[in-house]
């Protein structure tokens, strides 16, 4: 799956993590992920490695992957 643009002009991407494996972790990459300029909401479910991430605009894979590093999990990739 890609970014995708919905009607009111926010961006929802999903993302991969690996190493999650409960709601502490999950916690943990949201609170990061948040950070990233742009962000409006993250959701993160450790059971898929999903994260769900809606966006002003596109965001850049780099800083994605440099929040779920910082959050101590690795960045796989877009869903």
């Amino acid at each position: 799956m890609t970014a995708q643009t919905d009607t009111s002009g926010s961006v929802t991407t999903v993302y991969k993590v690996t190493g999650m494996s409960c709601g502490h972790c999950e916690g943990s990459v949201s609170g990061e992920i948040s950070q990233i300029p742009g962000v409006s909401s993250v959701k993160a479910v450790a059971s898929t490695g999903e994260v769900t991430v809606v966006s002003a605009a596109p965001l850049d894979d780099e800083a994605v992957r440099a929040a779920v590093d910082e959050a101590g999990f690795e960045l796989a990739g877009q869903a």
